[in-house]
């Protein structure tokens, strides 16, 4: 193993071109210096320089071994930085559906950076079941899903109101079978849609398949099928509710966290002021869309 006194001498020496330079660079002596380069050349069990030259010169060795050293001593420079900045230092793991994750949202999350520069923040999206099975399996430090109700250690829980939604133009009655769209298999709307038209005695096949609820609601503007959606998220689409079925019961909206120490706190308050506030404007008027 190298001792990095060793090498930063032996780097000095080889840039200063003479042991009483890299001695003056290194705030040493000549002589000290002298026997460092000494006893690596007892290391490696050749010359690493030649003394008679004036500069001294690297000997083939010495060429050799330069490179090295220098790699060595710039990872020791890159690790030394790295543990003395605190940031990154601990790491909070978010998981958060698609749909929260809203201007105010993705603002927090950077105000949370800002304030705590010494933790890093690692947000995900996905799907409500996915999402919570990483929480309970430890994945994830601090979870926002949707469920049918609340577990008992929520750390809060909103309600989220849902319904049938279709295109706002649509001035036709939905053929047989249903044009259905959705989310891939696994999704909460999507088993719940199904469940419901096939209660309701209707055929149906899936017209759309989108990852994201942006592909999902733009397919239901379009006209391409009717889709079971949070009444929050279509305000700004020319999309309304569908009267052709039952009207859907309400989800939970629910928060959960595994610490409770101050900055996961600081952040569980933030959050759940966001959400209370998002559904808080589902009572507000919707923006009127005009009819064909």
């Amino acid at each position: 193993m190298f001792d990095l006194k060793l090498l930063q001498a032996f780097v000095t020496v080889a840039d200063a071109g003479s042991f009483t330079a890299a001695a003056h660079r290194l705030n040493s002596t000549q002589s000290t210096v002298s026997q460092q380069i000494g006893r690596l050349e007892d290391v490696v069990r050749r010359a690493l320089f030649d003394r008679g030259a004036r500069p001294v010169k690297l000997t083939p060795a010495g060429e050799q071994l330069i490179g090295y050293a220098r790699r060595i001593l710039a990872l020791q420079r890159e690790a030394l930085a790295l543990m003395s900045d605190p940031s990154g230092s601990r790491t909070i793991r978010v998981g958060v559906p698609d749909d929260l994750v809203t201007p105010e949202m993705s603002q927090e999350f950077a105000r949370f950076s800002t304030r705590y520069s010494e933790i890093r923040l690692d947000v995900a999206t996905g799907l409500s079941r996915e999402l919570s099975r990483r929480f309970r399996e430890g994945e994830l430090d601090v979870a926002i899903v949707k469920e049918p109700s609340a577990q008992a250690d929520a750390h809060a829980s909103f309600r989220e109101p849902l319904a049938w939604v279709e295109a706002s133009n649509r001035s036709r009655p939905w053929p047989s079978p249903i044009p259905l769209v959705t989310f891939p298999p696994g999704g909460l709307y999507r088993d719940q849609m199904i469940d419901k038209i096939e209660a309701a005695g209707l055929r149906w096949y899936l017209a759309f398949t989108g990852n994201s609820l942006v592909s999902v609601l733009r397919a239901v503007e379009a006209g391409l099928g009717v889709s079971i959606l949070p009444s929050a998220t279509t305000g700004f689409y020319n999309i309304r509710k569908c009267e052709l079925f039952e009207a859907v019961p309400d989800m939970a909206l629910s928060i959960y966290a595994w610490e409770q120490d101050a900055a996961t706190t600081d952040l569980l308050a933030a959050m759940s002021e966001i959400v209370a506030n998002n559904r808080a404007a589902d009572t507000r008027p919707q923006r009127q869309h005009p009819e064909a």
